[in-house]
């Protein structure tokens, strides 16, 4: 009977929702634990704020799809002396630089353009652009999103070139463009590439840049109070950038105008608006067969916070701690991973006059972001504190995957074989290498032995599920906890490839595939 259950799994007696059921938060206080740390994180960014003599600014934790809390520190302005408020509006610089991968993908959807079309396409001065090396094939779109043109490190450079008009665009263009590495070979930040990318949102859309970012992705996201012009921010809403100069003393930096490379670095917004933002970015976790909701769809948000440029790997060891972390670039987002969090979404920004930063965990739920009014002062490290407070309160944890139907089931045709040995119903499980890796006899001699040294044993755990094919379950035993590591194969029904029984030296203990397949991001200290 078992036999003919699992058959039917295989071939839609269930729903899809059943066979691939998504992960999900399983701890009811899991918000209200998070809100405890709050008062922790505003500590963290205002001594932030403090030493690094930063004028004003705001700060937001994003819990699900809401804006939970969020802090301020000083005034927007020095002449007015009036207090930094959730609605008060900062240039966010290169953190637009999302915004603008959003549109492109968007176009991708609409089938209006292709990330592996060439460059040239969209814009033909490329046709005739000189590249580095006789075999290099034409850039795309694709290489554009991900800093992986080639292009030079041009931060210091790309700063001043907000205000610049098509004209100089198509100048610079008609010059050509120097590489400082060949493209599709390593990381290097480009401004200039996401100031092409406005060029291709304009020409593949059919509109400015500015009204499709306003049309098609800010006003859908309800982000009413962020726009790329100074001159539509109220005076007594607008937050004024400052240096601080070798005198210790605060210069006043005029805004940048904005042009057409306004869409590498030009959004001014507001954390009442960037909590909307960030929670759109999260609401794409988990896949799921909910109705899409746009204005981008899910798969494509997931895509952006995909790791397409590797960038560095680093580690570090000091007071007994080992710390490491790899980052890159996904499309328009800096995407990482470190001893604690194996997938972190990020993007900071700076300009005369202010410095921005978000991050989120897209398996946790939780984003964070701050903005503030000195040049370069984009808040990473305190956010990474951040989310140290966050971990201690115990309700940071990723979503849980639910066993499925027939992870439940095999589970059950193991215990049968641990509890009484049946060839028969073994070989109905069993994918075909599974007694040629070991055979039944040697199974059987491994199981018996094992069952000696722990003695009588309880009913079996629920299954642990590594993904909705492998996964481990525990049977509890006199002399000790059994560990159950099973993996399924790519067939239809799908059938057991790997089976291990495994002592374990604390029910905590997680197994894994001989494969190597990732047991997760702990550093070894």
């Amino acid at each position: 009977m078992r036999c003919i259950l699992l058959f039917g799994l295989a071939t839609g007696s269930l729903m899809a929702g059943d066979a691939y059921p998504p992960p999900r938060f399983t701890d009811p206080l899991r918000t209200q634990k998070l809100e405890s740390a709050m008062p922790q994180i505003d500590a963290i960014l205002r001594a932030y704020a403090v030493e690094k003599k930063i004028p004003g600014m705001v700060w937001g934790v994003v819990i699900d799809n809401r804006l939970a809390h969020v802090g301020t520190f000083g005034v927007r302005d020095r002449v007015s002396n009036a207090p930094v408020t959730g609605d008060t509006t900062f240039r966010i610089a290169s953190m637009t630089k999302s915004f603008t991968a959003l549109a492109i993908l968007k176009l991708r959807d609409e089938g209006k353009l292709s990330l592996e079309d060439p460059v040239a396409k969209w814009i033909p001065e490329f046709a005739n652009m000189e590249l580095p090396t006789r075999d290099t094939p034409p850039l795309r779109i694709r290489q554009l999103l991900s800093h992986s043109t080639g292009f030079p490190e041009d931060n210091p450079w790309g700063d001043q070139q907000l205000s610049a008009t098509d004209a100089m665009l198509d100048e610079w263009l008609r010059k050509g463009i120097p590489f400082s590495t060949p493209p599709g070979t390593r990381y290097e930040y480009s401004n200039y590439a996401f100031g092409l990318l406005g060029r291709v949102v304009t020409r593949a859309s059919g509109m400015p840049y500015e009204k499709y970012m306003r049309q098609e992705i800010l006003s859908k996201l309800h982000m009413d109070g962020t726009t790329f012009e100074f001159s539509d921010v109220p005076a007594a809403s607008r937050a004024v950038g400052y240096r601080l100069k070798p005198d210790r003393t605060y210069g006043e930096e005029p805004p940048l105008p904005h042009g057409v490379f306004g869409s590498m670095g030009g959004l001014l917004t507001t954390a009442t608006d960037l909590g909307k933002y960030v929670a759109f970015h999260l609401t794409a976790w988990p896949p799921r067969d909910d109705a899409e909701t746009g204005p981008v769809r899910r798969a494509s948000v997931r895509e952006m916070a995909h790791l397409w440029t590797p960038a560095n790997l680093t580690a570090s060891y000091a007071n007994g701690v080992l710390q490491a972390s790899e980052a890159g670039y996904g499309f328009g987002l800096r995407v990482s991973s470190d001893c604690r969090f194996e997938h972190i979404v990020a993007h900071g920004g700076g300009l005369p006059g202010f410095g921005s930063y978000m991050a989120w965990l897209p398996e946790y739920g939780v984003g964070i972001f701050a903005m503030a009014t000195l040049t370069y002062s984009g808040p990473a490290e305190p956010i990474k504190q951040a989310w140290d407070e966050m971990l201690k309160t115990g309700g940071l944890r990723k979503r849980e995957l639910p066993a499925t139907p027939l992870q439940t089931q095999m589970r059950d045709h193991i215990l049968d074989l641990w509890k009484r040995w049946d060839d028969g119903e073994a070989k109905s499980i069993a994918s075909m290498n599974l007694f040629l890796d070991a055979p039944v006899e040697q199974r059987k001699a491994e199981i018996a032995a094992l069952k000696a040294e722990v003695g009588e044993c309880s009913a079996a755990g629920p299954v642990l599920p590594e993904n909705w094919l492998r996964g481990q379950f525990n049977i509890k035993c006199e002399k000790g906890t059994v560990g159950v590591f099973f993996t399924m194969a790519p067939t239809q029904p799908p059938v057991v490839q790997h089976l291990a029984f495994q002592k374990l030296v604390s029910e905590n203990v997680r197994l894994n595939a001989p494969t190597g397949a990732p047991a997760g991001v702990a550093c070894t200290q």
